[in-house]
């Protein structure tokens, strides 16, 4: 029995990392670099003190950055495999610290189950599953390093605290809140060990401010006299959402802006609950307040920076909202004696918060795979164009790309990317299997960037016939599935007098034609140009009119 007692919390937490490493792997299979992580890969490939210290939006984002130098380095650009094993340490990294740190405190099963419960976080699939996130998981884990180094009480202890707390700050704007943490724990202890250990937040902050003056302070700001009045109500709203998470109760839909319907409620609630402790056993430990500056700072700064989509219950928020608010519980719970029954009921409860939690986590994983498939299909569209498309193109456009996350692709800078770490788009081979969501934009991209362009003439040709190659569309023949092969050069589409002609075209893409060109009015010819590009497979034409139609070689 003493040897289930000890050694029983440390195996469930084991299972729970072997668990998490499945289903991370699971939720990430096919999926690929996304979104902001095109601006650490092109815009950033140099290295210079700008392309490493320079803020991404206005966070400081150094070890993120020379993280993907390494491993752009060491694996290339062909799979982001690379990033998630790299992503999913820093999770297990938290969830074993935050055990230790729970485990000081409470009953270890208690800290077994609460770091199993940050471990399949499934509300805050963002962090869970892209690595780009790692400007909170990384500040998070050395946050929690230099926590635990403060627990110590001596000066070793103090130095390795200030060490990590180098290391959150240098990855994340995340970390100024660990500073926060770290200089109430001082104010606090200063009577039995003086002043001298202020330099353990002193050093850190003035590594941030001397990075603030050389770069940080040109980033564009959000702080407004409107943000700093709603700042409190955007804290109250941080701590519901990420009891509401832990709870396995938030409603908000992936990758949608809301409120969670049970956040308010539970908040309330704890408040009760912590009021109610306190009538029975006064006082708060010293922890709680230093982990409780935490907390409140996260919010306070995200909500004096506050823009839509920057909500406190938007999903990438919730992960760090958590890890403060199961914090702020451990040291809440410090001493309390748990019987085998009450373990159970806590064990049944995290265990129903988890099931929810893996269903948005699944939610999440299907939607980033589908950017994927969009991400994948558009680039190969664009190295199939190279040698045509103009170096500033982008992807910017939603009814071009078919997604919004690739509005910072530019053509050329992604070439010069591809040239140094390979490509991670899809062959032309793999880009004709991919799911038809992803050929039908990559047929569009394809049309913008080669570019196919088309003049109109007035007339048609008599002269041309089908013995000339040309091939007649008889009046009211053109159906749905009627369509003719083309290769690169120039055509001519002569159009009978009549109504106008709907003239549209598909490479890669089945059962629909989603390059749609000018009509061509009665009576006149259009000629369309098809540059010849790296790929081999044709275009289809397709013409819809009531009218004959004769499509020969230019």
């Amino acid at each position: 029995m003493a040897w289930q007692r000890r050694n029983g919390p440390v195996l469930l937490l084991g299972a729970a990392l072997l668990g998490a490493a499945v289903m991370l792997a699971v939720a990430q299979w096919g999926v690929t670099f996304f979104q902001d992580t095109w601006a650490f890969l092109l815009d950033r490939q140099d290295l210079s003190a700008d392309a490493i210290f320079a803020p991404h939006n206005e966070h400081i984002v150094v070890i993120p950055v020379l993280i993907t130098k390494v491993l752009l380095a060491v694996f290339g650009m062909s799979s982001n495999t690379p990033e998630q094993v790299a992503m999913a340490l820093t999770l297990f990294a938290a969830a074993i610290l935050l055990f230790v740190y729970f485990r000081r405190r409470v009953d270890p099963w208690i800290a077994a189950l609460a770091a199993t419960l940050l471990l399949f976080l499934g509300s805050a699939w963002p962090v869970l599953i892209w690595p780009f996130e790692n400007e909170f998981t990384i500040p998070i884990v050395f946050g929690l390093a230099m926590l635990l180094m403060l627990d110590r009480e001596d000066d070793r202890g103090d130095a390795w605290a200030c060490a990590a707390l180098l290391v959150a700050i240098l990855s994340g704007s995340l970390g100024l809140s660990f500073i926060v943490a770290a200089a109430v724990h001082v104010f606090l202890s200063r009577k039995e060990r003086g002043w001298r250990r202020a330099y353990v937040f002193l050093v850190p902050l003035l590594v941030y401010l001397a990075w603030y003056a050389g770069w940080g302070h040109e980033a564009e700001k959000h702080l407004t006299l409107d943000n700093i009045l709603a700042s409190p109500a955007y804290v109250m709203e941080g701590f519901a959402s990420a009891l509401d998470s832990l709870a396995g109760l938030s409603t908000i839909p992936v990758n949608s802006p809301g409120q969670n319907d049970w956040g308010r409620p539970l908040l309330i609630a704890a408040i009760a609950l912590v009021a109610f402790g306190q009538s029975r056993r006064p006082g708060f430990s010293r922890g709680f307040w230093v982990v409780s500056a935490a907390a409140v700072s996260y919010w306070l700064l995200a909500g004096f920076n506050f823009i839509p989509g920057r909500e406190a219950s938007a999903s990438r928020y919730v992960y760090a909202g958590a890890v403060f608010v199961l914090l702020m519980a451990a040291e809440l719970l410090r001493g309390v004696r748990w019987s085998p029954r009450a373990l159970v009921v806590a064990a049944i409860l995290i265990a129903c918060a988890i099931g929810p939690n893996l269903a948005q986590l699944k939610e999440g994983s299907e939607w980033e795979k589908e950017q994927s498939v969009f991400t994948r299909s558009d680039l190969a569209a664009l190295e199939i164009a190279r040698g045509h498309v103009d170096p500033s193109f982008t992807l910017g456009a939603i009814d071009v790309a078919g997604t919004a996350s690739l509005g910072i692709v530019e053509a050329g800078k992604y070439f010069e990317a591809v040239d140094r770490w390979g490509s991670p788009a899809y062959t032309p081979a793999e880009l004709e299997a991919a799911p038809q969501v992803g050929r039908h934009f990559a047929d569009i991209v394809l049309s913008q960037a080669l570019p196919l362009t088309t003049r109109m003439e007035t007339g048609t040709s008599p002269q041309a016939g089908a013995g000339q190659g040309c091939l007649t569309q008889a009046a009211g023949t053109g159906t749905a599935t009627s369509e003719t092969k083309l290769g690169p050069g120039a055509v001519r589409i002569e159009v009978s007098a009549g109504p106008e002609a709907h003239v549209s075209l598909r490479r890669f893409s089945e059962g629909e034609y989603p390059v749609q060109t000018t009509p061509a009015a009665g009576g006149s010819t259009m000629l369309l140009r098809i540059p010849r590009d790296r790929a081999p497979q044709p275009w289809y034409l397709h013409v819809e009119a009531s009218q004959a139609v004769r499509v020969c070689p230019a």
